[in-house]
C-alpha cells in the first residue's frame, strides 16, 4: 500500500460566506474527512480554510467547497497547496 502525502491546504473562499453557516458547514466536512485545521472570517469578507491531512482528502475538502451546495454563495476559491506543519487534532471554526 502506498503512502499517503500529507499536505496543507489553504482556501480563500469569497462570496455570500458569512453569517450563513459556512465555517460550521466547512467545520463539518472537514471533520467527516479526518482533517485538521480551521475556517476563519476575514475582514474582507472571504472565509479563510486551512486543512491538513492526506492529500486526497484535502482534495475532496476543495471539490466540497465548489461544489454549489454550500451555505451562502460561493463565488470563487483561491487554493495554495503547502507542506504540513503538523496542526493541532481536530477542525474549529474561528
Amino acid at each position: 500500500m502506498a503512502e499517503q502525502e500529507v499536505v496543507r491546504l489553504t482556501a480563500w473562499v469569497r462570496g455570500h460566506v458569512q453569517g450563513v453557516g459556512f465555517r460550521w458547514w466547512t467545520r463539518a466536512r472537514a471533520l467527516e474527512l479526518g482533517l485538521r485545521g480551521y475556517a476563519s472570517n476575514l475582514r474582507d469578507g472571504r472565509v479563510e480554510v486551512v486543512a491538513e491531512g492526506d492529500k486526497t482528502d484535502c482534495e475532496r475538502l476543495l471539490v466540497a467547497l465548489n461544489s454549489g451546495r454550500t451555505p451562502g454563495r460561493v463565488d470563487a476559491v483561491v487554493e495554495r497547496w503547502s507542506p504540513a506543519r503538523g496542526m493541532a487534532v481536530g477542525f474549529v471554526e474561528r
